[in-house]
Formats: C-alpha cells, structure tokens, sequence
C-alpha cells in the first residue's frame, strides 16, 4: 500500500512531445490544478508531430501555463515571491529532445532561482502513476498495460519505483499504427480519435486482419497489421473507411487485452491498470473491463485527462521520486531514449 503523503507541494512540467502541460500536485495525489495547452491544430496539416514546431511552441506558451497552473492552485508567480512548493519535477525522457528540452530548462531554471530541488521524471514512470492518481490503495503487483503512440509495454508495478517489464512491442507502437492507419485513410490527426470515430459506425468483421504473436508470450507486434491494412484496401478499394477501421481496431484491441490478462495471470497480479494516450480509447476500456469482470480481475481505468500527456501524473511520479531517491543533479540533461528504471 502506498504512503500516501499529507504534505509537499510538487510542481510538475511536461513537454515530452507536442503537448505543453503543468500541474501542481499535494502529497502525491492530490491534483490542485492541471493545465494542458494542445499543439493538435499545429501538427494537423502535416498528419503527424514535427519536432521543430512542437519545440518552438512549447517554448510559446510553457511560461504562461506554468503561471495558470500556479494561479489555479491558489499559489503566486509574482518575483521576487517564491510560490509555496517544495519541488520542481519535470520529464527529462523519453521524448522529443528538443520538446523536452523546452521543459527540462524552465524546471531547472525555477527550481534555482526558488532554491528548491529538481526532479528530473521519467515519461513512463509518469503514466504508471496516471492510474494511481484516480485509484488509491491499489493491490500489489499491478500489471500496467502502458499503450501511447510511442510506447506499448506490459510493466509489472510492485510499487513505486518497483518495475518488471513482462513484454513491448518489438516494432510499431498501438499509438503509432492508429496514427499511421489513419493517415493512410485519409481520416486525419491524431489516428487514434479519428479511428475510433469511423469505426464506431462500421462492422469489425468485415476484415480478418492479423493478430500478430496472439499467442505467443507477452511481446507484441503491429507492424504487420498495418501492412496488412494497406494491402487489404489496395485488394478492395471499394471498401468503407468504416469496416476498415472497425476491423483494424479490432484487432489492436484483442492483441492488447490478451496480453495484458496473460501478463496478470503470469504474476498473479492484484489488478489490472491501463495508462497513455491509448487509453482514452472507448472500445479498449469497455474490452478490457469486461474481459477482467469475466475473470474477476480488479481493473483501474484512469480518467481520460490522466491518459493523455499531462503534468499531474509527472507531478505524482517526482514527488514519490524525491522521498526515495532524493533530488536530481541540475547538470541533468534531456534524454529521448531514457529508458523506464527496471529492477534487476
């Protein structure tokens, strides 16, 4: 069970990829304000996220959401006052290095000019603690099917800090086979909305798409799925985007959740959590609900604004972060390819 803490004031910043967030969080929990500033309407024309751009905003607005999210928390951001916080946490990976350097430099920058520690947060251990946020006092082990456009792994969660990975995807990501998908059906940016929105009105058997390595350990794959979605629309291009999509997403979501039930069943898991952006997706929540209600498997399903990219949970993850491993050194520097802290 974790400890819960009554006090410190963490302030979370993250900029890992196209979305400009803070938050300011009590006790590991306990959000006081959670602001987001999307970069959707940036990227939309070019179907995906350009690095350059998203830098370039995040460098826009990151000292005005910080501002809100203080004012929301009924704290101050006027100098020389030093706003009532205890710690600045910011994600310093994985990610866009430029995106990420955006918010590593603000956090670092505000942490010494308040003379408060840094917390340099890992973007995954952030969306481990995005279910944590919602639901307290979860069972341990958790298994936690993490799943965002540049992600899907299967983590065994002993605690906070305490992860074993059970299984990744050994190519695409979910997040980014929706998105690609998606673009090759013209349905536009971000893929995993717009998929789920056309396929709400089409039949999910219309195509046998593949469901790769379904039985096959805890790994996964998509890549051959989505080849399979070109090849299947250039055969019958008479085909409704409807049917595709449905089918497609399908098939993604009976990859995901029998993965994540063998993951649970492998560890003898206390429940079952969901995190990232693909997350938010409808059909995986409903699916994986009702397949662990079948079982009798505890399930946590965050909010939809603790899916997506947010500071709450980077909040969250540097507050725990700083009670067990202390701050972090202010030479600390953005890393694209950090990698979750695993235990040996």
């Amino acid at each position: 069970m974790i400890e819960w803490g009554a006090s410190g004031v963490t302030l979370g910043i993250e900029t890992s990829c196209d979305e400009t967030a803070a938050a300011v969080v009590i006790g590991g929990g306990d959000i006081r304000s959670s602001v987001v500033a999307s970069q959707v309407d940036v990227h939309a024309t070019f179907g995906g996220v350009v690095p350059e751009l998203a830098s370039r905003a995040h460098l826009e607005v990151l000292t005005v959401v910080v501002q809100r999210a203080l004012e929301e928390a009924g704290l101050t951001f006027q100098a020389p006052e030093v706003p009532a916080i205890d710690a600045v946490a910011a994600t310093v990976g994985p990610g866009l290095v430029g995106s990420l350097l955006v918010g590593v430099s603000e956090a670092k920058a505000l942490a010494l000019a308040w003379g408060l520690p840094f917390v340099g947060v890992n973007h995954l251990e952030g969306h481990l603690f995005a279910a944590l946020l919602d639901h307290r006092d979860l069972p341990w082990p958790l298994v936690v099917l993490l799943v965002s456009g540049g992600h899907t792994v299967l983590i065994s969660m002993e605690g906070p800090g305490r992860y074993r990975q059970l299984g990744q995807t050994l190519d695409d990501a979910a997040g980014e086979a929706f998105d690609k998908v998606a673009r090759f059906l013209g349905l536009g940016y971000p893929g995993g909305p717009a998929i789920e929105a056309a396929a709400a009105s089409g039949d999910p058997r219309a195509f046998a798409f593949p469901r790769a390595m379904l039985d096959e350990g805890l790994d996964l794959s998509f890549s051959g799925l989505k080849t399979a979605v070109v090849h299947a629309v250039r055969r019958s291009p008479e085909a409704s985007n409807a049917d595709v999509a449905a089918s497609f997403q399908q098939a993604v979501v009976d990859v995901l959740v029998a993965k994540a039930l063998r993951g649970a069943e492998d560890v003898g898991a206390g429940g079952l959590c969901l995190a990232g952006g693909v997350a938010a997706n409808e059909f995986l929540r409903a699916s994986l609900s009702a397949a662990c209600e079948e079982l009798r498997l505890p399930v946590y399903v965050p909010s939809l604004a603790m899916c997506t990219d947010n500071a709450a949970m980077v909040a969250a993850a540097g507050w725990f972060q700083l009670r067990q491993r202390g701050p972090s050194p202010l030479d600390t520097g953005a890393q694209p390819n950090l990698r979750l802290p695993l235990l040996p």
